[in-house]
Formats: structure tokens, C-alpha cells, sequence
């Protein structure tokens, strides 16, 4: 069994992080046996339902799905995780608990963010509506050294899974082919 690995995407709401996972996905479904997604929303859904988006419950959100692609990456799993992840340190405990991670920063600026504003977020955000929006309200620790950074303000959707591919192809976790 191939080694499995962890890209882990973090990056502001709205910088892009879903649109290059699930562009991301079915390439490396061509190259690699087993493939999982983990986004955000639909692991907020199930697997931290009831939590909310104080410093402490976004912790233990993220340490749950630590574990869990822990748990896949050691059976052979390519994860994909997509989270904003605002805090250096929860990064940092998802390097130290899982082998062959690739941190990527989605870069996008705030002002960018929110003109693309898929979910309506930041409109709730300036009206009130939310109070702890990261980014504009709440925090975002960007990472000092990631692996990878993709600017989804100057790289297409393509470009930037391209970057992905690539860099894990010099890592040597996915083949060449």
C-alpha cells in the first residue's frame, strides 16, 4: 500500500479553497488509488455539529478532523482538506500529527474575498448579521512558511491545482505519470 498524505488548504472564506479541492480531487483520483475531501461545511455538519466559532470550538473542530485524516492518510489515503484554519498553531499540530503534509495557502485578499462572497458572509458580516466572520471580524494567522502558496487572485482555478500537483510530485508522493 502507497503511502497516503495531507493537503491541508487554509486560506480566508472566499479565497477559494473548495473551488481548488474539488478541482484538485478528480486529477488526483488518476493518480492515486484512494482520494478523500474534507471540507469544511459538510465536516462542520457532521462531525462538529453543535459547536460554534469561538477560538476554543474552532480548535476542537479542527482537531477532529485532524484525527481523521490522520486516520486516512496512514491507511493510504490522498486527503484533501479544505478549512480556513485562522491559527498557526492548529496548522502546526496538523504537520506534527500527520505525515506527508503539504500546507497550502490559498492567498486572496480580503477586499477580493468578499466581492466573490459565494455564501453571502461578509454582506452578514458588514450588517451585522455575523460577528465572527475571519477575516474581517475574527482573527486569520497567515502562515508564516507554508509548503505552498496558491494566489487565487492572479492563478486560475487550473493553475492553482496545477501548483498542487506539482509540488507533490517533488515531494514524491504522487507518481510522475
Amino acid at each position: 500500500m502507497n503511502d497516503g498524505f495531507v493537503v491541508w488548504l487554509t486560506g480566508l472564506p472566499a479565497s477559494g479553497k473548495t473551488t481548488v479541492s474539488k478541482e484538485l480531487e478528480p486529477r488526483l483520483r488518476k493518480v492515486c488509488q484512494y482520494v478523500e475531501l474534507l471540507d469544511g461545511d459538510e465536516i462542520r455538519q457532521n462531525l462538529s455539529k453543535g459547536l460554534g466559532f469561538s477560538r476554543e470550538d474552532r480548535e476542537t473542530h479542527l482537531r477532529r478532523v485532524v484525527y481523521v485524516a490522520k486516520l486516512l492518510s496512514r491507511n493510504g489515503v490522498g486527503v484533501i482538506a479544505a478549512f480556513i484554519s485562522p491559527y498557526r498553531n492548529i496548522r502546526e499540530y496538523a504537520r506534527k500529527e500527520t505525515t506527508n503534509f503539504l500546507e497550502v495557502y490559498v492567498k486572496c485578499s480580503v477586499e477580493t474575498c468578499a466581492k466573490r462572497d459565494p455564501k453571502g458572509l461578509y454582506k452578514k458580516a458588514s450588517t451585522g448579521q455575523i460577528k465572527d466572520l475571519t477575516g474581517p471580524q475574527d482573527t486569520y494567522e497567515e502562515p508564516l512558511s507554508p509548503d505552498l502558496v496558491v494566489n487565487t487572485e492572479e492563478l486560475t482555478v487550473s493553475q492553482s491545482a496545477d501548483s498542487i500537483i506539482s509540488k507533490l510530485r517533488t515531494m514524491h508522493l504522487i507518481s510522475s505519470s
